[in-house]
């Protein structure tokens, strides 16, 4: 069943090209094509993965064998199970929401092609067996999200194009003279938790491989949005609102922060890199990030910029964690991987509807709003107290793991990384309390007569509002067991 892996990545792939060959003009046929094609991607990547954690030694499938060393190859560990499951479980119900939303964007086929096939790319960084894979993928996820990201195709769009386009190359770039610096001074490039440098050939080159992980950090941190190179994240604000869920959530900043974690603990190795200047420089990056995008959230008035900011700093979330360097911090990471994707998944979905339904994108508009738009708003409210921490939200949950595992570490850095989250919640309770008290609480005077006409969207749209939501909450009742999964996938023992 080795080969059941390469399933979700190709066929999805060929199935997005299809689309964009045979540009079906019936929207229900089109709808019924689009929703199979997502539906039957997620299957088999739950299949895959089930297959993957039920072997004693997870199976591999080679795609392409260049030569003995070099190959396009895929294998299933914890840390491909936590991300895969991520990515499988929610794409479908982002692509539900955007059939409706996407209905009034036009030029539906060409993004429900590409939107497909990103979802085959996605799996493909979760699943790839090696850095050579990793990096394949990593690349080709750019250039399938390109599109999407110019959907509209304005001044604003390929603006925001170039941007990403030049942003993600770039890192890209410093990222693989990290993997060329691995194949020559590692012993495999294939993903090896503990790290693969070879010690003997290491001897005397360790600071410049450790000034080449750094490079290799930030390349990755490019797509993770780490500060100094976060701005194309919130000029790629400008495309379809599914679009912004999917890059802020699922798919390009949780593929740069898992590629950070390969890198780290799969690739150079934590025990490498502890203690040194390099672990210093990478960990006070993703602190400054934290605390800066979390400001810079606070002072933006544009809803999906706001959204945008906001992701910024919980990425770095992420990053920090992975930066502490041990086993708990990974299992933090994934932690807090895991709920922030669905918390912020459902506020850029609650975020679209309000921009369709009522056409007002920022906050200062939001008078009184809440209650012409209950599901909306209601939906917005709990993921807002989730993104802030409130336990026993998920939230909590993630922030607490990543806490423990800095105090664990005993590193006097990681505690100012500590007064960081604690200042970056403060500004995320003000920035999230702004939008829906307002929307709840009017302070100012309302037109009633502006707000009759504003309303819910349909079922389509708010029906995936309300599962993500609840989501959410089942997912913080049940943050015990998963924890322990996620414990064993950072201590390798999954």
């Amino acid at each position: 069943m080795y080969w059941l892996q390469a399933l979700p990545i190709l066929i999805p792939v060929v199935l997005g090209l299809g689309l964009l060959i045979l540009q079906p003009q019936s929207r229900k046929v089109r709808n019924c094509y689009i929703m199979a094609s997502v539906l039957l991607t997620a299957a088999l990547s739950f299949a895959s993965i089930a297959v993957a954690a039920a072997a004693d030694v997870a199976p591999a499938c080679t795609l392409v064998r260049f030569s003995s060393e070099f190959s396009i190859s895929l294998r299933i560990d914890g840390a491909s199970m936590v991300y895969g499951s991520i990515v499988s479980a929610l794409w479908p119900l982002i692509t539900l929401y955007s059939l409706d939303y996407m209905s009034h964007e036009g030029q539906e086929n060409r993004f429900f092609g590409f939107w497909i096939a990103s979802f085959g790319v996605v799996l493909g960084v979760a699943f790839a067996e090696d850095f050579l894979t990793l990096y394949l993928f990593y690349e080709l996820l750019t250039l399938a999200t390109l599109p999407l990201v110019m959907h509209f195709m304005d001044e604003k769009a390929r603006y925001a194009g170039r941007k990403y386009l030049v942003y993600s190359l770039s890192g890209a770039a410093f990222a693989f003279i990290g993997i060329v610096f691995l194949l020559n001074y590692g012993t495999t490039l294939d993903f090896t938790y503990g790290g693969v440098l070879d010690m003997v050939k290491a001897a005397g080159n360790e600071p410049t491989l450790r000034a080449v992980f750094v490079l290799a950090f930030f390349g990755f941190g490019v797509k993770a949005a780490i500060f100094p190179f976060y701005g194309w994240l919130p000029d790629a604000s400008v495309a379809p609102t599914p679009v912004s869920a999917l890059l802020h959530a699922v798919a390009v900043v949780k593929a740069g922060a898992f590629a950070v974690l390969r890198l780290i603990y799969f690739g150079f190795g934590a025990d490498f890199l502890r203690g040194t200047t390099a672990q210093t420089v990478v960990m006070t990056a993703a602190i400054v990030t934290i605390v800066y995008g979390a400001a810079r959230a606070l002072r933006t008035p544009h809803l999906k910029r706001r959204l945008a900011f906001s992701t910024v700093s919980n990425l770095s979330y992420i990053l920090f964690s992975l930066t502490l360097m041990l086993p708990a911090g990974l299992t933090g990471a994934l932690t807090h991987m895991v709920y922030h994707a669905v918390v912020k998944i459902t506020m850029f979905c609650c975020a679209g509807a309000i921009i369709q339904k009522c056409g007002r994108e920022y906050i200062y508009e939001f008078e009184g709003i809440g209650r012409r738009m209950p599901v909306v708003f209601g939906t917005f409210t709990v993921s807002a107290f989730a993104l802030i921490g409130l336990p026993p939200l998920g939230g909590f949950a993630g922030k607490w793991m990543i806490c423990s595992a800095a105090v664990l570490s005993a590193d006097p850095l990681a505690y100012v990384g500590i007064g960081a989250l604690i200042l970056s919640t403060l500004l995320t309770t003000l920035y999230m309390m702004t939008i829906f008290v307002r929307a709840w609480f009017p302070v100012g005077a309302v037109d009633a007569e502006a707000l009759a006409n504003i309303h819910d969207p349909g079922k389509a749209m708010t029906i995936p509002l309300v599962v993500l939501a609840a989501a959410g909450i089942v997912l913080a009742l049940v943050s015990n067991p998963l924890i322990a999964f996620l414990q064993a996938v950072g201590f390798n023992t999954l």
